[in-house]
């Protein structure tokens, strides 16, 4: 077999195609066949040589997504004129303005941790490595600079992150009633206030994340809800805003 001279514009147009799929038909009902019936006559060996599986794929259509997110706070964290707490609420804009939360909304993949623990694991380790690299940097020029308090900002990284990115994120944690999401934007801002960083802003720019997601808080996020059904089983005539 002959080998691939230009095995980097193989991996762009599967990633292309992966990126389309995921996107039009979800995660979930988006498979390795459909990806390599979309790519023109590339093997199914071609493909598995470069992703074991679609899990993988999907990490990497998200890695390549994010390269100008990571370009921009790299931009952030080297802002002499800002501060510590400064530079944590530009960082908080620029995620919420990348394209992470729309994609994750239009792929979909599943609420159920069971069905989707690879990429829920992923997700967690990401979260410890970005918390150790971008947030705690911030953090400890914040407390440098007077701008933020915490007494300690390693775990003060971690503990913010993995709030706004799993516990904060419907997708994750479904709603379990209308006020639902409004009570954990509160419950995250007094966290974070309590451990000495104020995020001001954070609350219009979670709502920036939902209308990126192209979602209503509720009752909408509870994916797993038969059709027709609202969570707690009852009928869209039952529920507390109509008629």
């Amino acid at each position: 077999m002959a080998r691939n001279k230009y095995p980097e514009e193989t991996v762009r147009h599967i990633l292309d195609v992966a990126e389309e799929l995921f996107m039009s038909k979800g995660y979930e009902h988006t498979t390795m066949a459909d990806i390599v019936g979309g790519l023109g006559g590339l093997t199914k060996g071609a493909v598995y040589h470069h992703f074991k599986s679609k899990e993988e794929v999907f990490e990497a259509v998200f890695e390549r997504a994010n390269e100008p997110l990571v370009a921009r706070t790299r931009e952030i964290l080297a802002d002499r004129s800002l501060s510590g707490l400064e530079k944590i609420r530009a960082l908080d804009e620029a995620s919420a303005a990348g394209p992470s939360a729309e994609m994750w909304g239009a792929m979909r993949p599943s609420s159920d941790p069971l069905r989707s623990a690879r990429l829920l694991a992923r997700e967690y380790l990401d979260l410890f490595e970005l918390a150790h690299d971008f947030i705690e940097p911030a953090i400890r020029e914040g407390v440098a600079d007077g701008s933020i308090s915490a007494t300690h900002p390693r775990e003060t990284a971690e503990v913010m992150l993995l709030l706004a990115n799993l516990w904060m994120v419907p997708l994750f944690n479904p709603l379990p009633d209308e006020g639902a999401y409004e009570r954990r934007v509160e419950v995250f801002l007094r966290v974070m206030r309590a451990l000495g960083v104020d995020m001001a802003d954070w609350e219009a720019l979670s709502s920036e994340r939902l209308d990126a997601m192209g979602a209503t808080p509720w009752p909408n996020w509870r994916l797993d809800a038969p059709a027709g059904e609202v969570p707690d089983g009852r009928a869209p005539e039952e529920r507390p805003e109509a008629g």
